[in-house]
């Protein structure tokens, strides 16, 4: 039986400039999850003053831990909301009060919804894709141990999320960082026999303003990683390759006249 019939939902809502706490109270249920939560707002939004508001703004896509487009600041860690269920998050605080509100690291849209766009881009910036050239049939393509199979699989399973540059301290208004998810997709794509003939041009940005030398070591990005991307191995890695790829730059300058 549960001890209390209804939770409450405290969320930092508002638009850039003005935001502001509200609370909602819903009936409980084992299998709710925060985005179903915020579904029920959405179809009777009245808060807990009675107060008829408009429907609270967030955004969701797969509802299964894919997409990445949920990210929200759950009791103040970065998380998925799909996956946050109401009783485990209760049963582990032991509080029916879950707070909710937007990342603070990227640019807020309204309520719950931010502009995660920065995230997009720095993937174009290192070249986050495998070339082809040609849609004609070549035969197989080269083999890939099963050992790199599984590391780089690991490395697959971000989706852009930003729940390790909402937790990252040397993201903020005074760091050129790119974060280390971007840092994990240079590595991922470097490793991939097709994909290691752009190694260089990937890891240029790596040693310029943002890159691994931005990092501060400070190890919360992987703790809230949603799909335990092994973003320390990846940053230790990169730093390894940035460094090589320095000396390459440096005795590969042409002569001159």
């Amino acid at each position: 039986m549960l001890q209390s019939q209804s939770f409450i939902l405290k969320i930092f809502r508002g638009h850039p400039g003005k935001q502001y706490w509200e609370e909602f109270e819903l009936p409980r249920f084992p299998s709710a999850n925060v985005i179903s939560a915020l579904m029920e707002i959405q179809k009777k939004p009245i808060n807990r003053k009675g107060e008829v508001v408009e429907p609270i703004v967030w955004e969701q896509g797969c509802l299964e831990e894919v997409c990445g487009s949920c990210s929200m600041l759950i009791n103040g860690k970065p998380r998925q909301a799909c996956t946050a269920l109401i009783e485990k998050i209760i049963s582990e605080t032991g509080n029916n009060v879950i707070t909710l509100a937007p990342f603070s690291k990227f640019p807020l849209v309204r309520d719950l919804m931010i502009d995660r766009s920065s995230m997009f881009e720095n993937l174009k910036k290192i070249h986050a894709w495998i070339d082809v050239d040609g849609a004609y049939d070549r035969g197989p393509g080269p083999k890939i141990s099963q050992q790199q199979q599984e590391a780089m699989y690991a490395m697959s399973r971000c989706m852009t999320c930003g729940c390790c540059l909402e937790a990252c301290p040397q993201i903020n208004e005074n760091s050129q960082f790119l974060g280390p998810q971007i840092v994990s997709q240079v590595r991922l794509f470097n490793m991939n026999p097709i994909g290691r003939m752009q190694k260089a041009s990937r890891l240029q940005p790596m040693m310029g303003p943002g890159g691994i030398s931005e990092c501060g070591n400070a190890q919360n990005c992987e703790k809230v990683c949603p799909k335990n991307v092994p973003l320390f191995d990846s940053l230790a890695a990169i730093g390894r390759d940035t460094s090589l790829q320095g000396l390459k730059n440096f005795f590969s300058f042409p002569e001159r006249e």
